[in-house]
């Protein structure tokens, strides 16, 4: 039953999304709707619910899966792409990609500049905790923490400085707030292909990441080369975080809580937790952006608001946690 338990979220996270909006029929409707070809509703769903709430869930199981990348990297079960400022440097790449003109396409410049923003971000917090000596995980926590609010300062500046009657701001600053906007079968099926990609990419990780956690010296002793394990984990879990930004903009805390539930549900071994933190991740964002369509309709919440409040609480729970440990 609990192995069953991730497929399970994943197509109640599923069912919610294509139900959740500013019409939401039961599930005998939602059934007939979609049996029927010539079904308004139905074609409303084929044609905008279905691309979005796929597109939601691979964005969220890229977050999960770069949360578990990122804690076992850091042997830190509060390291996440959002606070240690490799989502919000990516969200810096995207900011410039979107105000910017550039000789390029804007589908092109979008993943790359988010991607080498996630990676510099990343690698700005490792380098700067070896400079002031900190070795501990929560040190490296507060340069994390202090990285993403310089890149979410220097985010505002562009917007302000760069935006202009040819670039909607409203629209900039809405994908900064995080939301997933309804992809073309094209740009979906890109995203699938670099979101599958990223989950051979991250299981390749596994082993390396299981005997980290036993120590760098063990790590090395087993055959590990940690120098530059560690640079092509960080490399991976950084990648991972542009393209899901790319994609939905600034969703935080996604990368926490998913990959601690994966591990409360199957135990540590990584292998296991990181397609469990895909699925979970998967899960939760397709029935959150189910939710962020369906609480002020016709409006939209945007969904890095609604993580935020599921996320911030969880947060201080784990740290609670590890206070009374």
């Amino acid at each position: 039953m609990r192995a069953a338990l991730p497929v399970l979220l994943l197509v109640a996270g599923a069912a919610l999304g294509l139900a959740l909006g500013a019409e939401m029929p039961g599930p005998a409707a939602l059934a007939r709707a979609l049996a029927d070809a010539g079904d308004p509703f139905g074609q409303l769903v084929l044609h905008w619910r279905l691309p979005r709430v796929l597109a939601a869930g691979l964005v969220g199981a890229g977050l999960g899966l770069a949360g578990a990348i990122f804690q076992g990297v850091f042997r830190n079960p509060l390291a996440e792409p959002y606070l240690l400022g490799s989502a919000p440097g990516a969200a810096v790449g995207a900011a410039v990609a979107l105000l910017v003109p550039l000789p390029m396409p804007q589908m092109l410049s979008l993943p790359v500049l988010a991607f080498a923003g996630a990676w510099g971000a990343s690698w700005a917090v490792i380098g700067l905790s070896r400079l002031a000596g900190i070795v501990d995980a929560a040190g490296l926590l507060l340069v994390g923490i202090a990285i993403s609010a310089l890149l979410g300062a220097l985010r505002s500046l562009l917007l302000l400085a760069l935006s202009d009657e040819t670039v909607n701001l409203q629209s900039v600053l809405s994908w900064t707030l995080g939301g997933i906007q309804t992809p073309g079968w094209a740009d979906l099926g890109l995203l699938a292909a670099l979101t599958a990609g990223s989950v051979i990419l991250a299981l390749g990780l596994a082993r390396g990441l299981d005997l980290l956690g036993l120590g760098d010296e063990v790590a090395a002793n087993m055959g590990v080369p940690v120098g530059r394990f560690l640079a092509r984990a960080v490399l991976i879990a950084a990648a991972i975080t542009a393209v899901a930004v790319a994609w939905g903009g600034l969703v935080g805390f996604v990368g926490l809580i998913v990959p601690h539930v994966a591990r409360w549900i199957g135990g540590p071994d990584h292998r296991g937790l990181l397609w469990r933190s895909a699925v979970g991740g998967a899960a939760l964002l397709m029935a959150m952006d189910g939710l962020a369509r369906a609480v002020l309709p016709p409006a939209e919440i945007p969904l890095g608001l609604l993580t935020a409040v599921i996320g911030a609480p969880f947060f201080l729970l784990i740290l609670w946690r590890r206070g009374r440990a």
